[in-house]
C-alpha cells in the first residue's frame, strides 16, 4: 500500500530531501498527507494605513509616495518607499532588493502585503509581498496558502508539492467514521478534508475539512481513553499502604500549613493508594496552588511502605529542580528515603549505576523525564508514578510506564486551569482532584494592560526591579511566517534590550529551536541569578521554579489564549517578593480589550480558563494554535470545545453500537486505496 511506502517514492523527492523529511517525521506517504499546514497566509482586503497593527501581517493598497530610495552597504542594502492613501501614508522596507527602485520608481498605485513592525517608534511595513499594478492582489483576495513547520533543506514550495503529487497518487481514502455520526455532525468526507486541509479554495472551504479533522482527533484520543479506563476499572491493587507517622512529622516541621484544598486531595490520594483498585488521579490545581508537595507525600507513602515511587517531568531543568528540592526536604527534615535522578543528558555510566540502584531497589524515589521509561530501566518494586504536566505527555507513555511495574499507581498533576466539563472528557480515564486555593503567604501578582507606548516605562521599572536584586522574564510572541523567524525575532529583541539598558545587566534569549543542552543551560543560569532578564518564547511556560523573578512582560499579549497567558503569568510571584505582570499590546480593538482586562483583574486561573471559553468565537484560526494544550496536531480545546464536546457524544454512541474489534480498528486504521 502507497501509504505505507517510503517518501522517496513520490516523484520529485530525492535522498537529501527524504533525509529533511525524516527530521520532520515524515517517513512515508501516510506521514505526508497527514502533515498538516501549522498556518496558513491568508489574503484578505485591505485595510486603510491608519489601521495597521504592530505583529500583523496585513495587506494596504495606495500611491507610491515620493522618491524609492537604495541605502547602506553591499552587504545589506536596504529599499525604502512611501505608500500613501486617504488616511495617512506608511513607510515600507526591502532588505537586499536594490532593482526595486528601478520597476517601482514609474510611481502609480500597489498593493502591498507584509509584517507591520515597529522601528523607533514608527510603523513599518518590512519586506512585503508586491502587487503592482495594485489589481493583480484581485487573483489573490481570499485565497489561502498553506504554510508548513520546515527544516534545514527543504521549502515550503517542495513540501507543497509533494504533497500534492502524494494526493494525486491516492485515489481514495476510506472513511473510517460511521455514515450517522458524519450525518449528525454535518462533517465532509475524509477525501475533501485532506485535499481541503493542505489546498483550501477559500475559508468557506477550510473550515469543514478543519473541523472533520479536529472532530477525527478528539474522537480518536476520547476512546483511547474509554478504552484505557475499562482495563483500569479492573485492574486490582496489588500494594499494602498503611499511614506513616514519619509523614505527621515531616508535615508538622514544614515551615507552612497545607491549605485545606491540599489536605483534600492528600486524603484523596491516601485513600486510593490503600483501596481495592489502583488509583489513576489527576490533581488540578492553579499555577503556585502547592501540587508539588501533594506529589512529595504520595512518594513518601509509597517509600514508606517499602515501595518506589516515580516522578517525571516534561524538562530536565525541570526535573533536577525537583530532585534536588526533594533531596533536600528529606535530608533537613530526617525522612529516610534515598532518591535518584534519571535524565537522558546523564552519561552511560551515570546511567547504568542508576540503573542498577533502581533495580537492587536501593533508591526509593526516582524523578526525571522520559529517560524514566527507557526499556533498560526495571523498577524493583514500582507502586506510584507521577507525571508532571500532563498535557506533556500521552496516554501511550503512560502505558509504558504501567508495564514497568505490577499496574502502579497513577497521579497526574497539571496546572493548566481547564474548565471541569472539559477536564471531565479530556481526562475521562481519571478521577479528578482540584487545589483550588493558594498558600496563604502568596502575595497576588499585580497586573496591567498597556500599549507600545510604555515600553521605555516598563524598561526602567525592570531596571529598578534587578537593581533590587530581582529579575525578569519578557515574552516574545512566536513570528507566522517561519521556526527561524521565531528565534531571530526573539535574539533581536534581545539584542535591543541591551542596547536600551545600556549594558546593565546579564540578558540571554531562549527559545524552541536551541538545542536542548543550550535551553538547560540558561534556565540553570537564570536560577542561579546569573542572568538578570530572560527573553524567550513560550517554551518557558512549563519551566523551573525561580521565586527571584518578579517582573513578567508579555510583547504582543493579544497574539495568545487567555488561559496561556495566565500560564506565563504564573513564572512570576513564586517567591515572597511582590510580581508584577505587564500585557503589552499594539491592538486596539474592543475584543482585545476585553480579553485582556479578564487577566488584570483576575489572577484566579479557573475564571479565567472558562471566560477564555466564552469569549472565543470561531476566531482567527489561520495562525498559531494558542494552547498547544494536550498536543494535538489541529485541535485546540479552548477554540475547539463545541467539537471535543461532539466527539464525547459521539464516543457515546460508538461505544454502544459498534464492538471493541470495530473500535480497535479504527485506533489502528491508516485506510487510504491508491491508483
Amino acid at each position: 500500500m502507497i501509504e505505507q511506502s517510503k517518501i522517496s517514492e513520490i516523484k520529485g523527492v530525492g535522498a537529501k530531501t527524504e533525509q529533511s523529511f525524516r527530521k520532520l517525521g515524515v517517513e512515508t506517504v501516510g506521514d505526508l498527507i497527514r502533515y498538516y499546514p501549522r498556518s496558513y497566509q491568508v489574503y484578505e482586503e485591505a485595510v486603510p494605513v491608519s489601521e495597521v497593527e504592530e505583529g500583523r501581517v496585513m495587506t494596504v493598497s495606495g500611491a507610491i509616495f515620493g522618491r524609492v530610495q537604495v541605502s547602506g552597504n553591499r552587504n545589506m542594502q536596504v529599499t525604502t518607499l512611501y505608500v500613501k492613501d486617504l488616511t495617512g501614508s506608511l513607510k515600507v522596507i526591502w532588505f537586499r532588493m536594490p532593482f526595486l527602485r528601478t520597476t517601482l520608481s514609474k510611481g502609480g498605485v500597489i498593493t502591498l502585503r507584509g509584517k507591520i513592525v515597529s522601528k523607533k517608534g514608527t510603523l513599518v511595513m518590512e519586506h512585503p509581498e508586491i502587487f503592482y499594478p495594485a489589481a493583480q492582489y484581485d487573483a489573490k483576495l481570499d485565497t489561502l496558502q498553506p504554510v508548513y513547520g520546515l527544516t534545514s533543506g527543504i521549502t515550503n514550495n517542495a513540501v507543497m508539492k509533494a504533497v500534492r503529487t502524494a494526493l494525486g497518487q491516492i485515489c481514495t481514502i476510506q472513511d473510517t467514521l460511521p455514515k450517522e455520526i458524519c450525518r449528525r455532525y454535518g462533517l465532509p468526507t475524509i477525501d475533501t478534508a485532506i485535499q481541503a486541509i493542505h489546498f483550501p479554495k477559500n475559508k468557506e472551504t477550510f473550515y469543514p475539512a478543519r473541523n472533520r479533522l479536529v472532530f477525527e482527533e478528539f474522537l480518536d484520543f476520547i476512546l483511547s481513553l474509554r478504552q484505557l479506563k475499562e482495563s483500569n476499572v479492573r485492574l486490582e491493587n496489588h500494594f499494602h499502604m498503611e499511614e506513616k507517622t514519619q509523614i505527621h512529622a515531616f508535615l508538622k516541621q514544614l515551615p507552612f500549613h497545607l491549605t485545606k484544598a491540599q489536605l483534600q486531595v492528600w486524603e484523596d490520594i491516601k485513600k486510593d493508594m490503600s483501596g481495592p483498585n489502583v488509583m489513576s488521579r489527576l490533581v488540578q490545581g492553579d499555577v503556585g496552588s502547592g501540587k508539588t508537595i501533594v506529589a512529595v507525600l504520595g512518594l513518601m507513602l509509597a517509600g514508606l511502605n517499602g515501595c518506589q515511587g516515580a516522578m517525571m517531568a516534561p524538562t530536565e531543568v525541570l526535573a533536577k529542580q525537583h530532585f534536588e528540592s526533594i533531596g533536600t526536604m528529606f535530608s533537613e527534615y530526617g525522612v529516610p528515603l534515598k532518591t535518584e535522578l534519571l535524565t537522558g543528558s546523564m552519561t552511560a555510566k551515570e546511567k547504568r549505576l542508576a540503573y542498577e540502584r533502581i533495580e537492587s531497589g536501593e533508591v526509593d524515589i526516582i524523578i526525571g523525564t522520559h529517560a524514566l521509561i527507557q526499556e533498560k530501566v526495571v523498577y524493583r518494586n514500582l507502586a506510584l508514578v507521577i507525571t508532571d504536566e500532563q498535557h506533556r505527555f500521552g496516554v501511550k507513555q503512560r502505558e509504558k510506564f504501567a508495564e514497568k511495574g505490577n499496574s502502579p499507581h497513577f497521579m497526574v498533576m497539571s496546572a493548566t486551569p481547564i474548565p471541569r466539563t472539559l477536564a471531565i472528557i479530556l481526562y475521562g480515564e481519571l478521577d479528578i482532584s482540584v487545589i483550588d486555593e493558594l498558600p496563604a503567604n502568596r502575595l497576588p501578582i499585580k497586573n496591567c494592560v498597556v500599549d507600545t507606548g510604555y515600553r521605555p516605562n516598563a524598561y526602567h521599572f525592570m531596571e529598578k526591579q534587578i537593581a533590587e536584586g530581582r529579575q525578569c522574564y519578557v515574552i516574545c510572541p512566536m513570528v507566522e511566517e517561519s521556526e527561524t523567524l521565531e528565534a531571530e525575532n526573539v535574539m533581536d529583541y534581545a539584542e535591543n534590550l541591551r542596547e536600551e539598558l545600556h549594558g546593565n545587566c546579564s540578558i540571554a534569549y531562549l527559545h524552541g529551536k536551541m538545542k536542548q543542552d543550550e535551553k538547560d543551560d540558561i534556565m540553570t543560569r537564570f536560577a542561579k541569578n546569573e542572568i538578570q532578564i530572560l527573553v524567550s518564547t513560550t517554551v518557558i511556560e512549563v519551566g523551573i521554579d525561580v521565586p527571584n523573578s518578579t517582573v513578567m512582560l508579555i510583547e504582543n499579549s493579544e497574539r495568545f489564549g487567555l488561559a496561556q497567558l495566565h500560564q506565563l503569568r504564573g513564572r512570576v510571584g513564586r517567591g515572597k517578593y511582590q510580581s508584577y505582570c505587564i500585557f503589552m499590546t499594539a491592538s486596539k480593538t474592543k475584543e482585545t480589550k476585553e480579553r485582556l482586562e479578564i487577566l488584570n483583574k483576575s489572577n484566579d486561573g479557573f475564571f479565567i480558563a472558562s471566560e477564555d471559553l466564552r469569549l472565543r468565537g470561531p476566531g482567527d484560526l489561520f495562525g498559531i494554535r494558542q494552547s498547544g494544550l494536550m498536543d494535538f496536531r489541529l485541535g485546540d480545546i479552548y477554540q475547539d470545545a463545541k467539537i471535543l464536546q461532539e466527539a464525547n457524544e459521539a464516543a457515546d454512541w460508538m461505544m454502544k453500537n459498534l464492538s471493541e474489534d470495530e473500535i480497535t480498528g479504527r485506533l489502528k486504521k491508516d485506510n487510504l486505496h491508491i491508483l
